[in-house]
Order: structure tokens, then C-alpha cells, then sequence
């Protein structure tokens, strides 16, 4: 497969700026990988493609506020700040993008807040836009972590509104959001309210929540045509024996399991056995799963429409097969549904 293959005509009306009224109303695509066949609904729908026993899995990593804005010594220039990953907690050390780059180098003092409420120094060159931080504080890493967040914002991405607003710091999270650590949400997840969670529940449908903290991995443009030398950057993921035993009981029961996202896929098929049962990990996975690709755990999942030329389409064509994606994809834009992270889903069965 190549790059080229996986691009289509994005026009700016299509992008959603804004999330449904409810998470649970938006826009439901259902496609049939075996017929084809494709029905249009509302996402609270899909309650209704599944029985008791089945088995949902969730990404319940929470988003932090990793964009900050700051200024640089001497010449008082604007900065923004965008939080990877944290590398060291004793020695407050940061991976981040930096915009502008080019004017950030090794030993430049970095100040942020009122009253320069913390201030990094640069210690290294990470990729053309990327840099290490050291933070300079005096307090204990929780005081450290308060005041940081603190001075951040919703990473919001930029394509979808330039201004992080009110609405943004409850819609840009999801309802089963947990433990803290990912840059951006799992879109997929995003549709799902407390009610239809509850109403899943009574029907007996299953939840195994697993973590993959969103990193730059997610959202980093593929540079090469041949998709063979695409390397993703890792990111950390958790699978809890719990969650482990949910998914291989209802496999053995040979009943339908149920990825809510790209991030959730990725992170079963790195922990998968040769038997097709997932095992509990913590470490880290920098899977790209491209056409052809046999997957061992899910049979359906929940998916957003994805951007051009992005990692989570092709993994997606991987899963329903290139030709009908792209023709849904086709049939979608006709249709009118939103793309992007506050656009509407596609449950492929």
C-alpha cells in the first residue's frame, strides 16, 4: 500500500468545529464488512447490534492540558509549548514541540505563568521541532504537576478551532476518562454518555477498559509513500488482568468483541497471543497495523472519519478492507457526516 492511496478531497465544511448537543445523538454510520451493506442511524443506536455477553473495550486515558504559552529570555518572544511526555519526574525533564522551533536552542530559558511561575531550560534537540525541557521548581513533583498544568490548556487541535472554549475541557474528554496521560482524546470514545454506558450495562454487554496515552505517535504526518518505513513513535499502554479476563472469557463464548477506537485496536494486537487472547502488559507499543493485517482479537469496532493520509484511516482500511472504506468514505461525504474528532462515528461490523 502507499500513502498516496489514502488521501481524498477534505474540504473545511465537512470538519466538525463543535461536538453533537449530546455524545450519544451524533451520526452513526454502520458498514458490513461481509455484504457491504450500509445503514445510517444515531449513535446511541448501536446498542441494537449487540447482545448480552458481548464485550466492549475503552481507551480510558485522560487528556491533560499540554499546551502552554510562554515567553523566551532576553527577547520576550511568544512561545507555545505543546507537552509529549514526561521522561524524568525526579528532574522535572519534558519531551515538547516547540512553535516557533527555529528560534529555541540548546540553554535558552523558557518563562511561563504570572510572575514566571515556572521556568525550563532547553538541554536538547529531540527532531527539527521537538525539544527537551528542564523544569525549574522548587516544590515536591505533585506541587510541580499542579503548577503546570495549571498554566496549560485543552490541546485542542488547531484544525478544529483556533480557541479552546468552555465547552472543550468536558467534550474534549471522555466520560470513562481515567488516569492521566494522553495529548488527544480517543475520538471514538467520545460518543458514549453515562446514559447509554448504563444502558449497555442492563443489556448485558461487557466493559474492558484499557490505557493507551495518546502521544505524538497518534497524530505525527507519515513522510513516506512506501507505508513499509512508517515508524510510529511509542506510546504507553496498560492492559489489567481484569480487563485480560473479560475479553477471553466472552472470545472463548465466541461472543462479539467490540474496539471503540484505533487507539483501543492498537494496543489489544500489541499484547495479543498466538491464540488470539490478549494478555495484560504495561509498557509500550509503536504498532502501525497497514493493509494486509490479520487481527486476533476484535471483530467490530467504533471508529471517527479520519483525516487524509493519517495512520488511523489506513489501520481502519486494514479492518473493513481498503476498497469499501474508501467507498464509504465516498458515500459519507455525499451524506454529509462530519469528520474529525468532534465529527460522527462508523461502527464496522
Amino acid at each position: 500500500m502507499k500513502l498516496s492511496q489514502y488521501n481524498y478531497k477534505l474540504t473545511p465544511d465537512m470538519l466538525a468545529k463543535y461536538p453533537a448537543e449530546n455524545r450519544d445523538e451524533s451520526r452513526l454510520l454502520v458498514l458490513d464488512r461481509k455484504t457491504g451493506k450500509v445503514e445510517h442511524k444515531i449513535f446511541k443506536d448501536i446498542i441494537n447490534y449487540f447482545r448480552d455477553g458481548d464485550v466492549f473495550i475503552y481507551n480510558n486515558t485522560k487528556v491533560f492540558p499540554a499546551r502552554l504559552y510562554g515567553n523566551k529570555e532576553k527577547t520576550g518572544a511568544e512561545i507555545e509549548i505543546f507537552l509529549l511526555r514526561e521522561l524524568n519526574a525526579e528532574q522535572r525533564l519534558w519531551d515538547v514541540l516547540v512553535d516557533p522551533a527555529r528560534k529555541i536552542r540548546i540553554g535558552n530559558k523558557l518563562y511561563f505563568g504570572d510572575d514566571d511561575l515556572l521556568i525550563a531550560e532547553v538541554i536538547d534537540n529531540t527532531t527539527s521541532r521537538g525539544r527537551t525541557l528542564r523544569f525549574l521548581f522548587d516544590g515536591d513533583h505533585e506541587e510541580f504537576k499542579k503548577a503546570l498544568f495549571s498554566l496549560g490548556e485543552t490541546p485542542l487541535p488547531k484544525w478544529i478551532r483556533e480557541k479552546v472554549e468552555d465547552i472543550d475541557a468536558e467534550r474534549y474528554q471522555t466520560v470513562f476518562a481515567k488516569h492521566e496521560g494522553a495529548v488527544a482524546a480517543p475520538t471514538a470514545g467520545l460518543h458514549f454518555s453515562k446514559h447509554l454506558l448504563k444502558r449497555l450495562e442492563i443489556k448485558g454487554i461487557k466493559a474492558a477498559e484499557i490505557t493507551l496515552h495518546v502521544g505524538l505517535g497518534n497524530f505525527r504526518n507519515i513522510d513516506v509513500e512506501d507505508l513499509t518505513k512508517h515508524k510510529m513513535d511509542s506510546e504507553q499502554i496498560i492492559i489489567e488482568q481484569e480487563a485480560a479476563d473479560i475479553v477471553n472469557e466472552a472470545k472463548d463464548k465466541n461472543k462479539r468483541i467490540c474496539a471503540i477506537g484505533t487507539t483501543v485496536m492498537r494496543t489489544i494486537e500489541s499484547s495479543v497471543t498466538t491464540q488470539g487472547r490478549i494478555k495484560p502488559v504495561t509498557g509500550w507499543t509503536n504498532k502501525f497495523i497497514m493493509p494486509p493485517y490479520d487481527f486476533s482479537v476484535a471483530d467490530s469496532m467504533v471508529t471517527n472519519f479520519h483525516m487524509p493520509l493519517s495512520t488511523q484511516l489506513i489501520m481502519v482500511s486494514a479492518f473493513a478492507g481498503y476498497d469499501l472504506l474508501m467507498d464509504t468514505y465516498n458515500l459519507a461525504i455525499k451524506e454529509g457526516y462530519k469528520f474529525g474528532t468532534y465529527g460522527d462515528a462508523m461502527l464496522i461490523l
